[in-house]
């Protein structure tokens, strides 16, 4: 066990995942208008599952994670133009998503000024 994952445990893993897929779902709404664009996302589940579990002597690596849990979007009504992304479903992934990883963040940040607050013996 690392001492990252000592003191923030799962959480710091999970805020690099929400963290890439922030990126992912941003790009398929910047991409929502080309042509043949082929919408993609992590299966979050997946990837947090993936980077904590130790495989071989070692947790996996967050972007290995994300690359191993990362598919295609089927869209619920395809395009003319072959491309798959639905801007309301894409919208609607990012801001939960947003609020997820903010949520995380928040609980790292009370991690870390709890830590603070021992060492200055508080």
């Amino acid at each position: 066990m690392s001492l990252e994952d000592g003191l923030f445990g799962i959480h710091g893993k999970a805020l690099a995942l929400r963290s890439q897929r922030l990126s992912l779902l941003a790009s398929n709404i910047a991409n929502a208008s080309t042509p043949g664009y082929k919408a993609r996302d992590i299966d979050f589940e997946s990837a947090l599952k993936e980077a904590t579990t130790r495989q071989g002597k070692s947790p996996a690596d967050v972007s290995q994670a994300v690359d191993d849990a990362m598919g295609y979007r089927v869209p619920l009504q395809s395009s003319l133009d072959g491309n798959t992304v639905e801007l309301s479903t894409e919208q609607t992934l990012f801001a939960e998503n947003a609020v997820k990883y903010r949520t995380t963040l928040s609980f790292l940040e009370g991690r870390i000024n709890t830590i603070t607050r021992a060492l200055k013996g508080e």
